[in-house]
């Protein structure tokens, strides 16, 4: 099993679960240039707020867009957005990565900003 493999596992793994909540899920993917974060609804699966680096608005205040300020410059974006679309409490759906270094800096702004997760 390679290292993909084994993410992919531990993300269907925390997916199941947060099935089970019944709860929105606060969706994060890292690749090594960009990061992006999606909300997204538990019944129907549809995305209700979405952020990433490829965006103009959030890039133009970025040197790097796959660093820790970017994750930081997302979820910030990503707070501001759920909490206009009317959720305040999410499930933090990491996708496999370990809780270190972007994925905690996004989870951390996210907290930060009034989203409770």
């Amino acid at each position: 099993m390679n290292k993909k493999e084994q993410r992919l596992r531990r993300a269907r793994r925390t997916r199941s679960r947060i099935k089970t909540l019944g709860a929105h899920r606060l969706c994060v993917f890292k690749s090594p240039q960009h990061t992006y974060a999606q909300v997204i609804e538990p019944v129907t699966a549809k995305v209700i707020a979405q952020a990433s680096t490829l965006e103009a608005e959030i890039k133009k205040n970025l040197k790097h867009t796959g660093n820790i300020d970017a994750a930081t410059a997302i979820g910030k974006a990503i707070a501001e957005r759920a909490k206009a679309s009317g959720v305040n409490k999410v499930a933090f759906d990491r996708a496999g990565f370990k809780y270190h270094g972007r994925v905690k800096a996004l989870a951390d702004a996210a907290r930060e900003h009034g989203l409770e997760i």
